[in-house]
Parts: C-alpha cells; structure tokens; sequence
C-alpha cells in the first residue's frame, strides 16, 4: 500500500490541515481499512495518529487506487467541536469485548 499526498491546505480558523490523498493498493486487492490509512497518512506528515480523521475515501471502479481527504487537527479538543460524530466514530478503532472465562 502506497499513499501519497495529492494537496495539503491550512485552515487556521478550524485549527486544522486538510489533506487530499491517493493510496495505491494493487498488492492488497482490497480497499484498505480506514484505520491502517491513517497510520500512514500521520507517519508520512509526522502527525500523531489520533489527531487524524479521514472523512472520505472511496476506490474508483475498475482501479486499485483510493481517493479521500483527511483532516489533521492541532489537539482531540478542536477535532471534538468540529467533526461530526459519525466520522469521529468511523475513525475510532473498535473495542473488543473481553472474553468470558478469562479473568
């Protein structure tokens, strides 16, 4: 999987970059999943990965390129106030319930 970085603009009224990327993901096959992007997408613009939430990102048909855009904010305050929930949620990586019979 290869991401790369098409545009990256500044908003300094909402505290944040906003980023328009491409993934290339021939050898996986598959549209990779949101959370493994943002690793890459905070380990190419040496962000920390929980200030980024990526609000789109689809494969065009017949390709095996992803197109999305992600924000990265300054702080998990200003990513709160500004985000909808659904994307915050999205961007969330999912807790697993605790197995029973372990203690």
């Amino acid at each position: 999987m290869e991401t790369e970085i098409i545009s990256e603009k500044k908003n300094l009224l909402l505290k944040r970059k906003e980023i328009h990327f491409q993934v290339n993901h021939e050898q996986n096959g598959s549209t990779p999943p949101r959370l493994e992007v943002r690793k890459t997408i905070a380990s190419a613009l040496k962000a920390k990965v929980d200030l980024v939430f990526i609000k789109k990102m689809e494969t065009k048909t017949g390709t095996h390129i992803a197109i999305g855009l992600a924000n990265i904010y300054e702080n998990i305050d200003q990513a709160r106030l500004v985000e909808p929930n659904h994307i915050i949620k999205r961007n969330i990586p999912a807790k697993k319930p605790p197995e029973e019979g372990k203690k």
